[in-house]
């Protein structure tokens, strides 16, 4: 059974606009700055402040990539010829960001190289307040697209919810970053919580329900039982006697999730900061101890930090742009939910369509009279299934 014929094909993050508003305001701040530094260098003679102003020149590019990608990919969204819409252009010009920081390694790990075995004169008066200046530049930058990164780099556990009660305001967590699924409650003003005080009622679809009670952990209650797959269900919180009710729904993991263009926007300015602080400390201590191999020193450990962060940047968007599995966790629930009736999985496809989104092929083997729409709506509760075709084959 294919999709049904309407169907939206938008599969953007949800915080796309807010991203690519910020991404541009970053590029005006460093396209300010390097002009700013390329003039004041040339009114006052100084190589070394034009030579920052161009470094920040081809920072505001990789930049202006990242908010082209923005920008095309809002504008082509409703565009018929993209078979899966544009979610993937973010993950392609992360690609393109990660090669070209990965040249920038090679290239500071060179020259660091060279003149660690043929030292250059140095004009600390010059280079110390050019590096903080840009150490600031990046700062600003990082806070500018910090609150939208982190954002969407949450993908270990689920939101927490928070609810007040008489003795002050708790959260509520289902806990899976390294441990067994559990609840986590969690006492953010007020008293510590007791344990025999608080219990936590689950209600599945089905109907069945189940009661966890709660320790203490010392800096949180903790259930004492895991919450079971699929983490789909109604919970009741009792303390002191009074009821607060969420909703949990499947939510996907691993990468799928993340934004890669503005984690590669970020990344960019991160890297630049971490260079920046590197360079200051082999500055300052060649100039007062006239050790001059740590400036490059610096520079060959900042070529090594930016490597690895591209490494893992080439790694992660190359596996979405080759259609990899980008969550084994949810695939596996996705099985065990439609075989717990009998039925068997012929064939599942699962592949990022966009941050946050999912798109899924799957065929199901059933002696039932079931069509399409019965595997369907099981499947409804997870979330970022987007773009969802089921085929159904039946067996004697």
């Amino acid at each position: 059974m294919s999709e049904p014929a309407a169907h939206s094909h938008i599969f953007l993050a949800k915080g796309h606009a807010v991203s690519e508003r910020r991404t541009w305001a970053v590029i005006w701040l460093c396209g300010a700055m390097m002009i700013a530094e390329i003039a004041g260098g040339l009114l006052f003679g100084s190589i070394a402040l034009v030579a920052d102003g161009l470094h920040m020149s081809t920072h505001a590019g990789a930049l202006l990539l990242a908010a082209l990608a923005y920008t095309y990919a809002r504008t082509h969204a409703t565009d018929a010829s993209f078979t899966f819409g544009t979610g993937k252009v973010g993950d392609l010009a992360g690609f393109a960001s990660a090669m070209i920081l990965g040249m920038i390694a090679l290239l500071v790990g060179y020259e660091s190289i060279v003149r660690l075995f043929a030292p250059v004169a140095i004009h600390f008066g010059q280079a110390i307040p050019i590096a903080m200046l840009g150490f600031c530049v990046n700062v600003a930058c990082a806070w500018m697209l910090g609150g939208t990164h982190h954002a969407h780099s949450r993908h270990h556990e689920d939101e927490p919810r928070r609810f007040d009660t008489d003795a002050g305001s708790v959260r509520l967590d289902l806990f899976e970053d390294g441990v067994p699924p559990r609840f986590r409650l969690t006492a953010e003003a007020g008293p510590p919580l007791e344990a025999q005080a608080a219990t936590i009622e689950t209600t599945r679809p089905g109907g069945a329900r189940q009661t966890f009670a709660m320790r203490d952990i010392g800096f949180a209650l903790e259930s004492i039982d895991e919450v079971p797959e699929p983490h789909a269900f109604s919970a009741d919180v009792r303390i002191g006697g009074k009821r607060h009710s969420f909703v949990f729904e499947e939510q996907g993991h691993g990468h799928a999730h993340r934004d890669n263009n503005m984690r590669a926007a970020f990344v960019h300015v991160i890297a630049d900061a971490a260079v920046s602080v590197l360079v200051i400390v082999g500055l300052i201590l060649a100039s007062a101890f006239g050790w001059v191999w740590m400036d490059p020193l610096a520079g060959i450990i900042g070529a090594l930090v930016i490597a690895s962060w591209s490494a893992g940047l080439i790694r992660d968007t190359g596996a979405i742009l080759l259609d990899m599995n980008p969550d084994a966790r949810m695939a596996s629930r996705l099985r065990q939910t439609l075989e717990r009736e009998g039925d068997q999985i012929a064939d599942l496809h699962l592949w990022r369509l966009g941050p946050g989104h999912l798109g899924a092929i799957i065929s199901v083997i059933t002696s039932q009279a079931r069509g399409a729409e019965f595997y369907r709506d099981k499947l409804a509760r997870f979330k970022s299934l987007s773009h969802l075709t089921v085929e159904v084959l039946h067996r004697p």
